[in-house]
């Protein structure tokens, strides 16, 4: 049996919006559920370690595999994978379960997604809790654009708009694109700290975060970083994306332009009670990537994963865990 057969309760399967979605459901069905929003390139297996820790404390706990993920379907068109349809599978699947709020948890991609529920479907979100990616004001021009000019045109997500590209690239050898990824950081004190997306090469430098040409020049035999993984949760990621392929994934980012231009009319400001959990080591979406949004999230609070990479709900799971379940039993108590 596989890794996520034995860690994760039964793959259920909803139609939703238009397609077929794997999620998984744990706890008693009472209370307001939380929902778990994953990544980039992960997987609702990457819960695995809250929706236990949730579950064993009285919540109703559910993780989909988004779509172009794992087990769910993976439509062809990209305008597909836009946030209108990221959200709209959410409120489907809560539809199909007969849920009338929930507390939506998100990480990295999630991120983006859980923020937009609660502005896009504000009914519909009772809480928001992000790991690693902050409630942003919206950009004043294409983000595209901004970061093409600030991080060169091989930084990843800009690198990520021309079709077909990089999906070849990350395609060809997936179990060595996930070992690239799913390491954690190297303990170096002293190190600067990063400056994330806010980050501007000088003129001439080559990109910044340009994660194809990175991964191209890459070897694991000399790679120092620790793993976090167990073989057997490794082989369940690397597994999944043997058999997936990364298109689905990199969709969700093609559509950059298409959803700065949906959120002209919305109004940018969360009003639900939220908590932003920032990871110390995160070289992308550090903690200072998300200063300022008090001025934006009427009732947020933040909490400091020490230690922690990008991957911080998997690398360190019991501070998650704690700082999850601290606030969720201090704002939305289990009668």
């Amino acid at each position: 049996m596989s890794a996520i057969q034995t860690m994760m309760p039964p793959v259920q399967y909803a139609d939703v919006n238009g397609i077929r979605m794997a999620y998984y459901e744990a706890g008693p069905q009472r209370g307001v559920p939380i929902i778990f929003s994953h990544g980039f390139p992960e997987l609702a297996f990457s819960w695995r370690h809250q929706i236990k820790a949730l579950a064993d404390r009285g919540r109703w706990v559910i993780a989909p595999d988004q779509r172009g993920y794992g087990l769910t379907d993976r439509p062809e068109a990209v305008e597909s994978y836009d946030l209108e349809h990221l959200c709209g599978d959410l409120v489907a699947l809560m539809d199909h379960l007969k849920i009338p709020k929930a507390i939506f948890c998100g990480h990295d991609w999630g991120g983006f997604v859980v923020w937009y529920m609660s502005v896009r479907h504000p009914d519909r979100v009772e809480g928001v809790i992000s790991l690693n990616t902050p409630f942003s004001p919206r950009a004043p021009a294409d983000p595209i654009a901004i970061m093409r000019k600030r991080m060169g045109d091989r930084m990843y997500i800009v690198h990520f708009q021309t079709p077909g590209e990089a999906d070849a690239a990350l395609g060809k050898d997936p179990r060595k694109v996930m070992d690239f990824f799913l390491r954690s950081p190297l303990d170096m004190p002293g190190m600067p700290a990063s400056g994330g997306f806010a980050s501007e090469r000088k003129e001439g430098d080559p990109s910044l975060f340009a994660m194809v040409d990175m991964l191209e020049q890459w070897s694991p035999e000399a790679d120092p970083r620790p793993f976090f993984l167990t073989d057997e949760e490794f082989d369940a990621f690397a597994e999944t994306f043997e058999r997936t392929g990364f298109t689905g994934g990199i969709n969700w980012y093609r559509n950059f332009t298409r959803n700065w231009h949906a959120a002209e009319h919305i109004e940018h400001r969360v009003r639900q009670p939220s908590l932003m959990v920032m990871a110390e080591k995160d070289a992308v979406l550090p903690p200072s990537s998300a200063d300022g949004m008090e001025t934006i999230c009427d009732d947020l609070e933040k909490v400091l994963i020490e230690g922690s990479g990008h991957w911080t709900q998997q690398e360190k799971p019991e501070a998650v865990n704690r700082a999850l379940l601290e606030w969720l039993d201090r704002r939305f108590p289990v009668s």
